[in-house]
């Protein structure tokens, strides 16, 4: 019998771009019988939601033997991409790739979201995580976090950090620093990360917690100062920054990362393919060495410990929003 010639051409198609990328091993099977997979990014075009979307998109499309498209659907925070998501077939052909924002959301709308968070969705990987890095403008007299605290303490409310707007994650990582420091800074909040580091830059406003990617070359060229980074562990990007809590700051630990998630309802047997097509992605040299530029770390875990690690995110963030009664205006 022969076979249709929508489905040859399909195999062909498959099988050029395994050969145009050898360290990828194909998974068996399709999902959905071949369909394209949307790959829902719930941030605007030349974000790090996107360029991580757009990293790994024609990868997973190698592996899995089917087309992978990115769409942008960005605004409210993530939310408008999470529902459309939550409502899709439970076939895996939708996905969303989001940011840290998903595990803030569910406090900061206070349960005024379009879909229950806690249901909708089935947690298939978290691809990488990457730190902040705690800057400042190069004249400003603090020349450590030690230096920053005891200022903060001196004039409790007059020192001032940037950010990317009310319940961004820079916002987020000042609001710790108060709380394990026991200091009370000013937040002022910007409409993106571009105007508040321009700020910082200039002086306006002396302290920004600051993605590394977006900020590694200012601080190359000395327009901002790297006072610590917000991981655990130093990254590979700034190895002589210290981290926050070598700096004194015990359990401090802040960390952007993109998860992949798909509805709730898809079939285990195909979030469980969906997983493991992204672990071997995440794995290609090519895709490793880009992370680590951008100044991150590869998620180490499968599909479950993706979840429990968005778990316990949302839990450190509810309380942090909550403590510090953080809304979104």
């Amino acid at each position: 019998m022969t076979a249709p010639a929508s489905w040859t051409r399909r195999r062909l198609l498959a099988a050029s771009a395994l050969l145009a990328a050898p360290g990828l091993s194909r998974a068996a099977g399709d999902i959905a019988g071949g369909k394209p997979i949307s790959l829902i990014v719930s941030y605007p075009p030349g974000g790090g939601a996107d360029v991580m979307a757009r990293l790994i998109a024609p990868r997973l499309g190698q592996v899995l033997g089917q087309t992978v498209v990115v769409e942008n659907k960005p605004g409210a925070s993530g939310t408008i991409a999470a529902q459309q998501v939550a409502r899709a077939a439970p076939d895996g052909t939708t996905l969303l790739l989001d940011a840290s924002n998903y595990a803030v959301n569910p406090a900061l709308f206070d349960h005024k979201l379009p879909y229950d968070p806690a249901t909708a969705f089935a947690p298939l990987a978290v691809l990488a995580t990457f730190p902040n890095v705690l800057v400042c403008t190069p004249g400003f007299e603090a020349q450590s976090v030690a230096d920053v605290i005891r200022l903060a303490r001196n004039k409790p409310g007059r020192l001032t950090y940037a950010s990317s707007g009310n319940g961004s994650a820079q916002h987020l990582a000042g609001a710790l620093f108060e709380q394990i420091a026991k200091v009370e800074l000013t937040h002022v909040p910007y409409r993106g990360g571009g105007p508040a580091m321009s700020d910082v830059m200039g002086g306006q406003v002396p302290l920004f917690f600051a993605n590394v990617a977006s900020s590694l070359g200012h601080i190359q060229s000395k327009r901002l100062r790297p006072l610590a980074v917000t991981s655990r562990l130093r990254t590979r990007a700034l190895p002589d920054v210290p981290t926050l809590e070598e700096s004194g700051l015990k359990g401090y630990e802040v960390l952007e990362w993109n998860p992949v998630l798909a509805p709730a309802a898809t079939p285990a047997p195909v979030r469980m393919k969906l997983a493991a097509a992204l672990r071997t992605v995440m794995a290609d040299a090519e895709v490793l060495g880009r992370v680590r530029a951008l100044g991150g770390e590869v998620f180490a875990g499968d599909e479950k410990a993706a979840a429990t690690f968005l778990q316990q995110q949302q839990a450190q963030w509810t309380r942090v929003v909550r403590e510090h009664r953080i809304t979104r205006e």
